[in-house]
């Protein structure tokens, strides 16, 4: 009778890099049996076993690497577009203060069509002592001057906020700037009213209770824009402040304010074609220095009160700031409630502009479908 042989199986545990190593099957004197044993692997093949493994351990740790990377520039785009999310366009706030600006403006030519009936007769009233009139004498062609350089500046100014960015939120800050200005001037024109400045000008004549001449008095002021060059500027009164004064300042603070300072020539340039286009104001002897004064100091005050609001929220929301006492605050905050941070100056492309034109005059397409 055959002896029962027993074959026990030892286990052997490797690492997953190291090559598997199969022991001999022994029987119970301890030596291998030559059908049971099987072949150890060739040094060759153990070589290459640990090439193999060395070169899984690399890639492993090269796509861990690119991966984390991967997340590091994510993290980082989402770290650059987070202060696009704090300036939000909000389009239909614009249009609210470009309304309120129009509606101010057309007021204003109301308000100086009523204060011309009231201005004081030159031979009954000449023209006040200025003490910038007692030095120089009147240029006739100054103020032609004045008003081309407003013009250009206005221009400018244009063609700039049309290539910002971040238009949207500029242009409701100039609307309501606007607005607030000439509503002020309108209370000052109404409530002083002064005798011409020079006997030079010629007004129109009074139209007393003649109500639809006073109506095509306004709208003949509006079609031309109140300019003496189209012909429109025919009535007196609205001296106390100048307009004038207004917009070549106000033009020049926003293209000073929107612009990069590497474009210093540019901002020189303006700069120049605002303080000729002021100084001329006076050389022409159109208005009187106090409104010149007025209408600079009121200018760049509520500007730069405007705009330290909006670049600093945190002094803002302090209860002992002194900033949001004024009247006007309760409509900063509408205009600049999700507006977190402070504007940066970047501009478009031509080519961005049309091509985002294009997409804003699709998507409004698509909600119309709807």
């Amino acid at each position: 009778a055959k002896e029962e042989v027993r074959i026990p199986v030892e286990a052997n545990v490797t690492s997953s890099n190291s090559p598997t190593q199969i022991h001999p099957q022994r029987v119970a004197n301890g030596n291998p049996t030559r059908h049971a044993s099987t072949p150890s692997p060739p040094p060759d093949d153990l070589d290459g076993n640990d090439r193999r493994g060395g070169l899984c351990s690399l890639m492993l740790i090269e796509s861990l690497n690119n991966k984390l990377k991967r997340r590091c520039d994510y993290e980082k785009i989402c770290a650059e577009a987070e202060p696009a999310d704090s300036l939000p366009s909000e389009w239909w706030k614009t249009g609210v203060a470009f309304l309120y600006a129009f509606f101010n403006l057309v007021f204003t030519t109301v308000v100086i069509t009523i204060v011309h009936e009231r201005v004081p007769d030159k031979s009954v009233s000449p023209p006040l002592p200025d003490k910038f009139f007692d030095y120089v004498d009147r240029v006739s062609w100054a103020f032609t001057i004045t008003e081309t350089n407003g013009l250009i500046l206005v221009g400018l100014w244009l063609v700039q906020w049309l290539l910002l960015k971040h238009k949207a939120i500029v242009g409701r800050r100039c609307f309501f700037l606007i607005g607030t200005l000439y509503m002020y001037r309108c209370v000052t024109m109404y409530i002083t009213t002064l005798p011409v400045p020079g006997q030079h000008m010629v007004c129109a004549p009074k139209l007393y209770n003649d109500s639809t001449g006073k109506i095509w008095r306004i709208l003949r002021l509006i079609s031309g824009g109140g300019l003496s060059l189209t012909g429109s500027y025919l009535m007196c009164g609205d001296f106390l402040y100048s307009g004038h004064t207004v917009m070549l300042t106000l033009s020049y603070l926003f293209i000073q304010e929107y612009s990069p300072r590497w474009m210093w020539l540019y901002r020189w340039a303006c700069w120049l074609l605002s303080v000729s286009g002021v100084v001329c104001i006076l050389v022409g002897h159109e208005h009187y220095s106090i409104d010149v004064v007025i209408a600079y100091y009121v200018t760049t005050r509520i500007f730069w009160w405007y705009h330290t609001m909006a670049n600093n929220r945190d002094l803002c929301g302090a209860s002992t700031s002194c900033l949001t006492r004024v009247w006007w605050n309760p409509v900063f905050n509408f205009l600049e409630r999700n507006v977190r941070t402070t504007v940066p100056v970047v501009f478009l492309s031509p080519r961005a502009l049309l091509s985002s034109c294009k997409e804003r005059y699709h998507t409004m397409g698509i909600e119309r479908d709807e």
